[in-house]
């Protein structure tokens, strides 16, 4: 019996989240596992793929404690009677979202459940069930007291093939693309790079951490753009002499040629599109997001909620699968 449990939320449950899960619990798994979520979208799944259930239903999450290794499922009362139109952006679905995201912050805080692993959501359609964040990532970070601005967004690739994974971690999240560079403060790069540090060395992947410059060509000693000249060369001097194995800014057009390469096993990105493009165009369906930073373990697919492919079997589980691996490796 496994004494720590892994929480999975289904996200908007009107997208690939339940169909994920069934998928993937289709076939025995070790361990303990809590889905918190609707229960129609997964009796729904569970009919489409012809998939026996194999989850059991908690009516108190005081139960859960006493319960040995298996598949539990708690439905949040105020989402029972909803309807979760398959493929469809629906505010329905934005509210179980949030509700789930809510239930699983409780848990982790009380120590029922350890780790997290979330299923895609709408960022819009959680917004308009009244949720005010952009996404996973935010919402956790403040529900569990870690602050936004102590998080670090971490996608991380996987080695296959003979091939070097790409992990990529991000100075911002979700801003507008004009907001960036008054958010890359020497500070925030510091914080990233410390935790980019400590998620390598949980991983046994420890090595340089190569770090991209804001501007076109690192901004060329300040003729394109200041903020590398003035910003990021001094907070990594700065990290480099707190003991983080780290160096640029390198031009992002460079440093990702050579972290596909081997030569860095991970890359500190300025901005969302900067890291992700390179990393999504060599493991796309095939990495993790993890959330660094956090009092707790928390990973997720790398894809959205997918409404056109639900239901077609089209859609691959392997990032999803890879989410919970990795979240119950971190929890130990």
């Amino acid at each position: 019996m496994h004494d720590k449990t892994l929480c999975i939320t289904l996200g908007d449950p009107c997208g690939l989240g339940p169909e994920l899960v069934v998928r993937y619990f289709s076939e025995p798994r070790e361990g303990k596992y809590l889905l918190v979520g609707p229960k129609a979208p997964l009796l729904r799944e569970l009919e489409q793929y012809g998939v026996q259930s194999f989850y059991t239903v908690l009516e108190e999450l005081s139960e859960l404690a006493a319960l040995s290794d298996g598949v539990y499922l708690y439905e949040p009362p105020q989402l029972s009677r909803l309807g979760y139109p398959r493929g469809e952006a629906a505010v329905e679905g934005g509210l179980a979202a949030g509700v789930s995201l809510e239930v699983a912050v409780e848990l982790l805080q009380n120590g029922t459940v350890h780790a997290l692993t979330t299923c895609p959501l709408n960022k819009a359609m959680l917004q308009q069930a009244g949720f005010d964040f952009p996404g996973h990532t935010e919402f956790l970070a403040e529900r569990l007291g870690a602050g936004r601005e102590n998080v670090c967004m971490h996608l991380c690739g996987e080695d296959e093939d003979g091939g070097n994974a790409l992990r990529v971690s991000l100075v911002t999240t979700h801003p507008p693309l004009a907001d960036v560079p008054g958010l890359v403060t020497g500070a925030r790069i510091r914080h990233c790079l410390n935790l980019t540090a400590e998620f390598l060395n949980r991983l046994e992947k420890p090595g340089t951490i190569g770090v991209c410059g804001l501007n076109p060509h690192a901004g060329e000693s300040g003729r394109i753009g200041h903020e590398d000249r003035d910003v990021v060369e001094p907070a990594v001097d700065a990290a480099r002499r707190g003991g983080i194995d780290c160096e640029g800014p390198i031009p992002a057009d460079t440093l990702f040629h050579f972290a596909a390469a081997g030569h860095y096993p991970a890359v500190l990105a300025m901005y969302h599109d900067q890291g992700l493009g390179p990393l999504k165009l060599l493991h796309f369906g095939r990495a993790v997001n993890v959330t660094l930073g956090l009092p707790v373990p928390r990973t997720s697919p790398d894809h959205g909620t997918g409404y056109d492919v639900c239901g077609t079997g089209e859609a691959s589980i392997h990032s999803f699968a890879k989410a919970v691996e990795m979240a119950r490796k971190l929890m130990g």
